[in-house]
């Protein structure tokens, strides 16, 4: 007697389910890292609520993970290019086969990603996003590279531009990072050196400090 074929159904989509339990990639560690295609998303979305609830903002710096916890922070490096961002998941996402993030348009331009729309990404997984402490001021960040010497070259290229161009390490678990930032006063000062910098070419970020 054949058997019930709804049951055979069933039974195939459970072990289907189960199968993709194992797969690690659900349960990514402080310091786990995952490898494949990165995409973005920006004004469509744009004042949208999230699937956290938060209203989706493309110039701040998070990004979309299927099953990474909302609030989780991920450094995101290109690796056509050696650039790098850390951003703040806050959504899910992408639905697209074969895509394991997708970024806010600020982070996408960061590590340029806005012009072809999809690059090879490593992500690593920093832990939960600290609370922010009340800020005493504002800096530019212009790059953030896996390269010193890419740094070294941006920071060479700035340095008789603007006062306070710096290069800041920001070590993970499995990588160090260099960020090329410019340090500012107040945050119309900041807006006005990034303004400059986008009209030059580059992809600067306003960020407060502690």
């Amino acid at each position: 007697m054949k058997p019930n074929a709804p049951a055979v159904v069933l039974f195939v989509a459970a072990a289907a389910l189960a199968a993709g339990c194992r797969t690690g990639i659900e349960t990514l560690p402080v310091g786990g890292t995952q490898t494949g295609i990165a995409s973005w998303y920006g004004g469509e979305f744009h004042g949208r609520p999230t699937s956290s609830r938060e209203i989706y903002d493309m110039n701040d710096l998070t990004a979309a993970h299927q099953t990474l916890p909302m609030g989780t922070q991920v450094a995101v490096t290109n690796l056509e290019n050696g650039r790098s961002v850390v951003v703040r998941v806050n959504d899910r996402g992408p639905f697209a086969k074969k895509r394991i993030i997708d970024l806010s348009y600020a982070a996408a331009e960061a590590i340029g990603l806005v012009g072809p729309g999809t690059a090879r990404v490593r992500i690593e997984v920093l832990g939960p996003s600290p609370a922010a402490p009340p800020g005493q001021g504002f800096s530019v960040q212009v790059g953030a590279f896996v390269s010193r010497s890419n740094a070294e070259a941006l920071h060479e290229s700035l340095f008789g531009r603007y006062a306070g161009v710096m290069i800041l390490p920001f070590r993970t678990a499995r990588q160090t990072y260099f960020r090329v930032r410019i340090k500012c006063g107040p945050r119309d000062e900041a807006r006005a050196v990034a303004l400059e910098l986008s009209e030059a070419g580059l992809a600067p970020i306003v960020f407060e400090e502690p």
